[in-house]
């Protein structure tokens, strides 16, 4: 008896999803009916002729965001396919992955032992670069992401001096993970690279790394090898000096915070004198609750899981689910919403009261986020897994170019991010960054962008400003805001962007005087 085409999807994607547990697939590997009916109905998209991403269908047809979630796992499994074990990234690139770096290349140099130049074009005007080099490919090399990549040590030493100043974070961090005997032992095994060498000495100092850059500049000394430091940075170090990092997470964090909080404070108003009355605050704030609500929206995507290929199987998925449904999954979201609107509502009666704004967030938020989600797990919309801790898994945002980070990182990411809101004196520091940098780590599999703004609406309130609503008729420069901070590190527009919206929100008519 035949499946019907509901079951026969479901079936499809098991298979596919047993053959590729990164989602990558070749050509070769699938049933050509389970090829047809998976590029059929969006969930197999063409990367490069016999290479595909297993994926959910795209909101908009053309819409390559998938590409970034998938262009790493891509690389890794190309690579083996072509090269096996006999090639390696750029040491500029090794560095990039080292340092946890999220975007995506426009193009990937990659060294190999065999072949001559090849450019493989891929999705989203990116590009691969393969061109053989074996002289340049370490002996003993590492695994990032499953890609073979340089050694931390060799990659800073092989590293051109354009990379100090064009990827500054990412270069200051790498230094600050690396170990000097690992330098000096890397040096000295060649021919030693004297300018790199002096690059490397120059930048520990800047870092305020003395005791580092003094055991290098010793080594080589006892070689017989004289150097005079030469700083390669541009720009003032963006951590503390004298900070060693054992990884690159917290560190990207407070090199971001760093790097912006000057230019939020020039552009955002001044806080204002006279502390707001709790009461009164907090009246204003339930008064405009409709129009919170109504103009908070949730902006994640998601991959193929198996709780969605049994939701097919059973007939639970439906793009064009009946009215009923959806009319449901509505109202347990509004319900969350309205539940977690009193929650934030507490916490900022107790940040007004004059208990330390960042310490009441990093109690409470995860019970902001329980309660958001909670209706919908009590209506079977949801599994009870999704109210246990950050994500599980990882996720794209819709029409962004930027990938969140990786699953593994996310706890130490928030571990950095709430001892940063802790430590901010500035209330409108804590209100953009806080907002942005929390979407940027993206530590949740739903609602990021509800939770991001009752957070910055938390420590709007603790510095006096008013409670601001982000117009969904605005959504687009909202989006265009988070997105050039994210991939650009400009801050600048989101800033302006919530000044804005703040002013707006003051005319605001009251619409809903009572939450109980």
């Amino acid at each position: 008896m035949a499946l019907n085409p509901q079951k026969e999807l479901a079936e499809a994607l098991k298979r596919a999803h047993a053959l590729a547990p990164s989602h990558i697939l070749q050509t070769r590997q699938l049933a050509r009916a389970d090829r047809e009916i998976l590029k059929k109905r969006g969930f197999l998209v063409e990367i490069i002729r016999g290479w595909y991403a297993l994926t959910t269908p795209q909101a908009q047809p053309g819409d390559t965001t998938f590409w970034h979630l998938h262009f790493w796992a891509f690389v890794a499994a190309y690579l083996q396919f072509r090269h096996g074990d006999e090639y390696c990234l750029s040491a500029e690139h090794s560095l990039d992955l080292w340092t946890e770096g999220t975007q995506t290349p426009k193009q990937l140099i990659v060294l190999t032992k065999k072949g001559g130049v090849d450019t493989v074009k891929l999705p989203n005007e990116t590009s691969l670069l393969l061109y053989s080099n074996k002289k340049n490919i370490p002996s003993s090399r590492e695994t990032k992401q499953g890609i073979q990549v340089m050694p931390l040590a060799v990659a800073l030493t092989k590293s051109s001096p354009s990379y100090f100043s064009r990827s500054t974070t990412n270069a200051e961090l790498a230094l600050r993970m690396v170990r000097s005997e690992a330098l000096s032992r890397t040096l000295l095994s060649g021919d030693v690279n004297l300018a790199a060498a002096q690059r490397l000495i120059g930048g520990l100092h800047h870092l305020g790394l003395n005791e580092s850059a003094q055991r290098l500049e010793s080594d080589l000394a006892a070689a017989g090898i004289e150097t005079k430091a030469q700083n390669p940075f541009e720009e003032p170090a963006r951590l503390p000096v004298g900070i060693i990092l054992d990884s690159p997470y917290k560190g990207r964090i407070q090199a971001m915070w760093s790097q912006m909080r000057e230019e939020v404070i020039q552009l955002f108003p001044a806080t204002p004198e006279i502390p707001p009355d709790p009461t009164r605050y907090l009246a204003r704030v339930a008064e405009i609750y409709t129009h919170d609500a109504y103009h908070s929206l949730s902006i994640e995507g998601y991959q193929v899981t198996p709780e969605l290929i049994e939701k097919i199987a059973t007939g639970v998925w439906n793009p064009d689910a009946n009215a009923s449904d959806k009319a449901q999954i509505n109202a347990m979201a509004a319900k969350g919403y309205h539940e977690s609107f009193k929650q934030v509502l507490q916490s900022i009666e107790e940040i007004l009261k004059g208990e330390s704004p960042g310490k009441v967030v990093s109690r409470d938020l995860q019970t902001w986020y329980r309660v958001l989600f909670s209706p919908s797990v009590q209506a079977n919309i949801l599994p009870a897994s999704a109210l246990a801790g950050y994500r599980d898994r990882r996720v794209f945002i819709t029409g962004s170019h930027h990938v969140p980070p990786a699953l593994h990182a996310v706890p130490y990411l928030m571990d950095s991010f709430f001892d940063l809101l802790t430590s901010e004196q500035s209330p409108a520091v804590r209100a953009v960054l806080g907002h942005f940098i929390f979407v940027f780590i993206h530590p949740y599999s739903d609602g990021n962008g509800r939770i991001g703004r009752f957070l910055m609406n938390t420590m709007l309130a603790s510095g006096g400003y008013s409670w601001t609503v982000i117009r969904v008729q605005r959504r687009k420069e909202y989006m265009a805001a988070l997105e050039q901070a994210s991939v650009e590190g400009r801050i600048a527009s989101f800033a302006s962007f919530i000044a804005e919206e703040m002013k707006e929100s003051l005319s605001l008519p009251a619409s809903n005087p009572r939450l109980d």
